[in-house]
C-alpha cells in the first residue's frame, strides 16, 4: 500500500516538471548568429556608405555585441515603426536601433539599460523666418511616426492649438520633405540635424535652435521575458563604457564634444 502510495505520488510530481528551456541568449550562441534591427536612414547611428554596406554607430555596436557573444552580426535593415514588429514577429533578436527606452515600450519588449543619449535639435526650411522652437507655433512640423520627437512635437501642436502635424514612415522622408518645403520645420536629434544639414543631400535646410527636451536615452531591446538576455546586455553596456569602446565609437562617428553621460544621479551610476 504504501509503494502503491509512493509511485502515485512521483507520477503526480513528474506530470508538473517543467522541462528545461534554454533561453533566447542560448539559442543566439546556438545559431552563430545575432540579427540585429538596425535603423539605416538614421545617420550617424545607422546608413550605409557608398558601396551599399551598412555603417554607423549602432552597426558598429551591434558588430560589438555578436562579437562578445563569438557570433557573426546580421544587420536588419528595421525603419522607426517596424523596430518592435521585427522583433515580435521573430526576424531579429535584438534592436540596436536608437530605441527611446519609454513606460509604454516597456509593456511590449524588455529594454536594457540606455547605451546613449541624444539632445535634439529644431531644424528648418530656409525660406521659413525662424529664429528660436518657438517660432514653430503655427507652423507645418513633422517628424517619424512612432518616435520620440514625433510624440513630443505633435504633443506641442495639440498643447499651441495650432499649426499641423504629418508623420512620416522614415526619417529621409521627413528631411526629403523639409528640403521641398513641404514642412516648415521638424525636430531630430542634434547628431541626425547636423549630418543631414552637412551631407548636401537635403538642400536648404537649416539648424535653428536646441528643442527643449529632456535628453532621449536610448536602449537595446529583445522579448520582454528574456530576462538572461537582458541581464547579458545591460553587462555588455557597461562593460562599453568602462572599457572606453562607447566613448570611441562616439569619436568615430560623432566626433565633437564628449559622449553623453548615460548615468542619472540616483538612478544609473
Amino acid at each position: 500500500m504504501k509503494l502503491s502510495t509512493l509511485a502515485l505520488g512521483l507520477a503526480a510530481a513528474a506530470a508538473f516538471v517543467v522541462p528545461a528551456h534554454a533561453d533566447k541568449l542560448d539559442d543566439i550562441i546556438a545559431s552563430g548568429t545575432l540579427r540585429c534591427a538596425v535603423v539605416l536612414d538614421f545617420p550617424p547611428m545607422g546608413m550605409r556608405d557608398e558601396s551599399n554596406t551598412p555603417i554607423g554607430f549602432d552597426v558598429d555596436y551591434c558588430n560589438d555585441l555578436a562579437a562578445a557573444l563569438g557570433v557573426k552580426a546580421e544587420i536588419v535593415e528595421t525603419p522607426f515603426p517596424e523596430r518592435i514588429p521585427a522583433l515580435m514577429s521573430g526576424r531579429v533578436d535584438v534592436g540596436v536601433a536608437s530605441t527611446s527606452d519609454t513606460l509604454e515600450r516597456a509593456k511590449t519588449v524588455g529594454m536594457s539599460i540606455p547605451y546613449y543619449a541624444f539632445e535634439n535639435a529644431v531644424v528648418a526650411n530656409n525660406n521659413v523666418e525662424m529664429a528660436s522652437w518657438e517660432d514653430m507655433k503655427g507652423k507645418t512640423v513633422g517628424a517619424t511616426a512612432g518616435t520620440y520627437e514625433a510624440i513630443w512635437l505633435e504633443g506641442k501642436v495639440k498643447e499651441w492649438g495650432e499649426g499641423t502635424f504629418r508623420p512620416y514612415q522614415t526619417q529621409a522622408d521627413v528631411f526629403l520633405a523639409l528640403s521641398q518645403g513641404q514642412l516648415d520645420a521638424t525636430v531630430s536629434t542634434v547628431e541626425v540635424a547636423n549630418a543631414n544639414v552637412n551631407s548636401g543631400n537635403f538642400p536648404g535646410i537649416k539648424i535653428v535652435d536646441k528643442a527643449p527636451m529632456v535628453p532621449d536615452y536610448v536602449s537595446l531591446f529583445t522579448l520582454r521575458e528574456e530576462y538572461g538576455l537582458i541581464n547579458y546586455l545591460n553587462l555588455f553596456i557597461n562593460q562599453q563604457v568602462r572599457t572606453g569602446r562607447y566613448a570611441e565609437l562616439y569619436e568615430k562617428w560623432i566626433g565633437e564634444g564628449e559622449p553623453a553621460d548615460l548615468s542619472i544621479q540616483g538612478v544609473y551610476r
